[in-house]
């Protein structure tokens, strides 16, 4: 919402030719209570100033010499740090209207000039203005918010990722093809192979005695990106002693919720 006392503080800026009009706004405005009130009657210079002042209101005049109103909207469109043209213009011929709209300007007001209607266009502009001022600065909060938050997470990720790697033998990260992208632990000393290797279709070099269907069981899991804790799997060795694992594991997403691959630990249990 914006607050009356911010209306009459809004930066405004005067752009006509002939003095008189330019003292028929200023007074017209001074006595409604706006208190930033500046002037220009070389509108060649308009686009300078709106650079430096940001104003939120420009009450334009089109029938100017030598620089037309026409000329600078499209200066001030070409060079403006936002997509928000806050332009006023002044017309007396009434088919320069739709021309002024199309060229950016928000409104116009028709001469010869109804104080009242003057005071209720330029009052009802600057709401829309400060308000679209108050969104876009709304929008760079949740921006700046979306960024931290990020950070937070990628941190938090990574404190994640180095407590699992201390609590278990082996951790793996696979992105969404399945392709293993990260491996830490002793994973190739305590299964024998490689964690690609564990979950591909067979076990390669000779190496056997693995529980086939437990084995399967897992890649389902993972495939259907299911989340499961401590799934038990064991491999019996030709000697006939056992080994016991445990494994654990859950799908990752991104920030917009999109599928980007799968993690997870594993242990022995002894």
């Amino acid at each position: 919402m914006v607050e009356m006392k911010d209306i009459l503080a809004a930066r405004i800026l005067i752009v006509d030719d002939q003095e008189s009009n330019v003292q028929l706004f200023q007074q017209l405005l001074q006595e409604s209570g706006y208190t930033n009130v500046t002037a220009c009657m070389q509108p060649g210079e308009v686009r300078a100033l709106h650079e430096k002042n940001q104003y939120d209101l420009i009450l334009l005049d089109l029938n100017m010499p030598v620089t037309d109103g026409f000329e600078v909207m499209k200066a001030l469109k070409t060079h403006s740090v936002d997509d928000y043209l806050p332009v006023i213009v002044l017309t007396a011929n009434p088919a320069f209207k739709q021309r002024a709209l199309q060229a950016g300007a928000k409104d116009f007001i028709s001469k010869p000039f109804d104080l009242l209607e003057v005071k209720t266009r330029i009052r009802n502009m600057l709401e829309v203005r400060l308000l679209y001022r108050q969104l876009a600065q709304h929008n760079l909060t949740l921006e700046q918010k979306v960024l931290e938050r990020t950070a937070e997470l990628a941190q938090s990720e990574e404190r994640f990722r180095r407590l699992t790697e201390l609590a278990s033998d082996w951790y793996w990260e696979q992105n969404d093809a399945g392709d293993v992208t990260r491996v830490s632990g002793q994973v190739q000393a305590t299964l024998g192979l490689g964690v690609s290797a564990f979950l591909g279709e067979s076990s390669p070099l000779n190496v056997d005695g693995w529980d086939e269907a437990q084995r399967e069981q897992l890649r389902s899991k993972i495939q259907s990106r299911e989340m499961f804790l401590d799934f038990p799997f064991k491999r019996v060795h030709a000697d006939g002693s056992v080994q016991n694992f445990r494994v654990s594991g859950e799908p990752m997403f991104d920030n917009t919720c999109r599928y980007i691959g799968y993690r997870g630990i594993g242990s022995e249990v002894r």
